[in-house]
């Protein structure tokens, strides 16, 4: 399997980049802290994968977890002012393109199919531009424009907590995904948007009745770029059968989230979650929906992973566990891949 080459759907990596915070980590640089580097990922075949950009609130809410009896609660976290988003997403960015430039040709920003194909044959590691959350656009959506000048090419109108175009899901086991209203009127005007733009829309950290908003409303393949299955661990964050069903037949994509506590089926954050676990949840994916409609989308830098697999350069560890497990080699180029950049054709512009 050396010659596989892996494309990851969600990272957060971001937020800890000394171009960020100067504190942070020197993305060029190896580091045995977090998950993802570009040392590490090219360890690991990582060849690109789509970058968070995301806003955080200006303080942290408190008592936000709350241990129930069979499982937990989190509190949705504090709405985040479009001034205090914009100011960390242009920060954000502006630490994404220094970064490029100090990689000296080994990253670049791609916002093509031909341009991520471009880069894996030059050996050069390829950042796509997500941003999670819409906290940062304005109602008149003249800054999603702006992004998408820049390179924007998948956006998540919601995180876990609701802003104007939407309500996520606050994290709860075990909890129906369905916790609230879906769309406003601007965020079917976002969505509407996004398709004439060719910016892919990811349903990740959405509820269920957003979900079906954007199912009604959206002309473009149904992505999660970061998610599991409900049938499996019932965690607000997962997808349940009928939301997977009809991924499947939008001819979309899940990304597998490899945090364990959307993996187990008991939601436990134990990084100690053996592969075996891992890769029968994947197994279910694929059983529902086909090997042409799942992929990884890590969480890397974001979530509590198998420490069988650690970080990025443990990703081939994954894949041999899926092998041994049964899995052809066609399979594993499609999640590994192949189904990225089928998804990302069918979305953005030729």
């Amino acid at each position: 399997m050396d010659d596989i080459h892996v494309f990851d759907g969600h990272n957060d990596a971001v937020q800890f980049m000394s171009d960020y915070k100067p504190a942070g980590r020197d993305f060029l640089a190896r580091s045995e802290a977090g998950h993802l580097d570009l040392p590490r990922a090219i360890e690991g075949r990582l060849a690109g994968g789509l970058f968070a950009l995301h806003a955080y609130p200006e303080r942290k809410p408190e008592n936000d977890l709350t241990i129930t009896s069979d499982g937990y609660e989190v509190r949705y976290a504090d709405a985040v002012p479009l001034d205090h988003a914009r100011r960390q997403i242009d920060g954000q960015l502006s630490a994404m393109r220094a970064l490029i430039r100090r990689s000296n040709g080994r990253m670049r920003i791609a916002a093509s199919v031909d341009e991520i194909k471009t880069a894996r044959a030059e050996s050069t590691f390829a950042v796509v531009l997500h941003m999670e959350g819409a906290e940062a656009i304005d109602p008149d959506l003249d800054y999603l424009h702006v992004l998408h000048e820049a390179g924007l090419r998948s956006l998540g109108l919601v995180w876990s907590r609701p802003n104007i175009f939407g309500y996520g899901v606050p994290f709860a086991y075990p909890r129906s995904p369905d916790t609230g209203p879906g769309l406003t009127d601007l965020g079917r005007n976002l969505v509407r948007t996004c398709n004439a733009l060719g910016i892919m829309i990811d349903v990740s950290h959405l509820n269920e009745r957003g979900f079906w908003d954007v199912a009604a409303l959206s002309t473009a393949p149904l992505v999660a770029t970061h998610a599991c299955a409900h049938a499996v661990c019932p965690s607000t964050r997962n997808l349940t059968d009928r939301q997977l069903d009809a991924i499947r037949d939008t001819e979309g994509v899940i990304g597998f989230n490899l945090a364990v506590n959307d993996i187990r089926a008991d939601a436990h954050l134990d990084e100690n979650t053996p592969l075996d676990v891992v890769v029968r949840h994947i197994d279910y994916l694929i059983d529902r929906v086909g090997a042409e409609r799942v992929a990884l989308g890590s969480d890397f830098d974001g979530a509590v992973v198998p420490r069988q697999i650690r970080d990025a350069s443990g990703l081939p560890r994954l894949l041999d566990a899926m092998r041994k497990t049964g899995f052809d080699e066609e399979t594993l180029r499609k999640f590994a891949f192949d189904n990225w950049l089928r998804v990302f054709g069918l979305t953005w512009p030729a």
